[in-house]
């Protein structure tokens, strides 16, 4: 090979280097991400967001499970009037046509749970209901304290999903898709804002675990995961007790100083990786070193609630003292929020009452009730609801007839995709509104349907973003949290 090749071969772009030069520049991005959070989202604000945010922060109470509509929200009188009467009719084969009897056609899947059940009987709910606040909302006596915020509550009552099963019910809800491995919520909300605080993660997860139905229906760190979007958007869990981030403390005898030139010895290494290779996790490790040095500080400031007023104190509940509790998750997001963390997760499990509900449901509403209310009025009272969007729901909600024999009650009702309630409060939502409606049993959507990715296409315009906008090239496609769907609902902003 002559000279002259020799000289142009040197000046050429590998595609190794190009390839190197790309991942940095992503990674570089997740990084700007979490050292300079402000730049960043202006600077993304400026190239790709539409609406003036109503919301600065979101706190997501997710009812692990699926709680049951007809008993809480979703009132139906009609289902004492018919109560174990058949819910379906049946379909002759020979006639091609369903009979008179019944009063829904049997057209779609059940669960493995119910669908060998020769008798699908209407079931009532054993729990009263009553009309609260200026809005006369419908809720049920199990929810005292809601019902006292009714009037800042938008309830919809016409939430559909096509997912009938909890694992992919609940992922669906988080990342847009039933199959596990896209970029959940949180994470979408991290890498399109960035965060109002260097100190503390953009996206934080609570869990408790539920007194109705206790272990049921476990939760999986891929509810959280980033994805294929930059790995310092991931979610990072806070635990109930003395270390609520495993790993975060120094050792016995270790000093702040020490550990900060660590920190910086490491971080000198990896970037020397970085140069070397061009891998954008290279950056996502140094960005979490920093954070976790970081967080040293911040996180034992954030969970000690040792100087909250009594006032507080009573109005969350006794048990939001007790870390890992539902009631005390909901006073740190309160808490996170404040310190400027985009998405807080809860999550509390134990809604799944295929049978027992009459005795578990209770013990569930008791668990989330005086908490729910208390953060949205604790909230209000610190000016912070207007930009600061709650939201409470499951993954899909609970069928009209009855889970075997409907007795007295229902005692048990199985998974139902079609119809379900959500409420949302503050953070540019219409507040004392209701949404939607359910068919007189409560078993279709009537008018208005709102569907999970119109949920979450919402949810992003309060947040100041366009759904169809924020995208993220990966593998040859550009992907977002709505996939292809998903409209806003209008109706429901303020």
């Amino acid at each position: 090979m002559d000279d002259q090749i020799l000289d142009t071969y040197k000046h050429a772009i590998t595609r190794r280097h190009l390839l190197s030069a790309g991942s940095t520049g992503i990674g570089s991005l997740a990084l700007g991400s979490m050292l300079a959070p402000k730049a960043f989202a202006a600077d993304l604000a400026q190239r790709g967001t539409d609406f003036a945010p109503k919301a600065k922060r979101i706190i997501f109470l997710f009812m692990n499970g699926a709680p049951s509509q007809q008993d809480m929200f979703d009132y139906k009188p009609k289902l004492d009037e018919l109560h174990g009467k058949e819910l379906f009719k049946k379909y002759d084969p020979k006639s091609k046509s369903w009979s008179k009897e019944g009063f829904i056609e049997k057209t779609q899947r059940l669960t493995g749970m119910t669908s060998g059940q020769s008798s699908f009987p209407i079931a009532r709910s054993n729990f009263k209901f009553a009309q609260h606040g200026q809005s006369q909302a419908w809720i049920s006596e199990l929810l005292p304290h809601t019902a006292r915020v009714a009037d800042d509550l938008c309830f919809v009552k016409s939430m559909h999903t096509e997912a009938i099963n909890h694992d992919p019910g609940v992922t669906f809800f988080q990342t847009g898709n039933q199959q596990p491995g896209r970029p959940s919520m949180g994470s979408w909300m991290s890498y399109g804002l960035g965060s109002e605080n260097s100190n503390l993660p953009n996206f934080c997860v609570l869990i408790s675990n539920g007194t109705g139905r206790p272990g049921s229906q476990p939760v999986y760190s891929k509810l959280w995961s980033s994805g294929f979007l930059p790995g310092v958007h991931q979610g990072v869990q806070l635990r109930g007790g003395k270390n609520p981030v495993l790993y975060l403390n120094s050792q016995p005898g270790e000093t702040v100083e020490s550990r900060k030139r660590m920190i910086g010895r490491i971080g000198a290494l990896n970037q020397m990786q970085l140069e070397a290779f061009g891998d954008p996790e290279i950056t996502t490790r140094i960005a979490q070193y920093e954070m976790s040095f970081r967080m040293q500080m911040s996180v034992p400031e954030a969970t000690d609630i040792s100087k909250e007023p009594r006032s507080i104190l009573d109005l969350y509940g006794p048990e939001c003292q007790t870390p890992g509790k539902f009631a005390a998750n909901c006073l740190l997001a309160r808490r996170l929020a404040e310190r400027g963390v985009r998405f807080v997760q809860l999550y509390h499990r134990g809604w799944d009452q295929h049978n027992g509900l009459i005795g578990a449901l209770p013990k569930q509403c008791q668990d989330t009730d005086q908490a729910c209310a208390a953060l949205v009025s604790d909230l209000k009272q610190r000016g912070m609801l207007d930009d600061t969007l709650v939201v409470w729901g499951g993954e899909f909600g609970r069928t009209t007839y009855s889970q075997g024999g409907a007795a007295q009650a229902a005692n048990g009702r199985d998974h139902h995709p079609r119809c379900f309630t959500y409420w949302m409060a503050g953070g540019g939502i219409r507040p004392g509104f209701s949404y939607g409606e359910s068919d007189e049993l409560g078993y279709n959507v009537a008018k208005d349907p709102v569907h999970v990715h119109d949920f979450q296409a919402t949810v992003m315009h309060l947040m100041g973003i366009d759904h169809e906008r924020l995208t993220f090239k990966h593998q040859g496609r550009r992907f977002r949290l709505t996939d292809v769907h998903g409209k806003v609902v209008k109706p429901i902003l303020a």
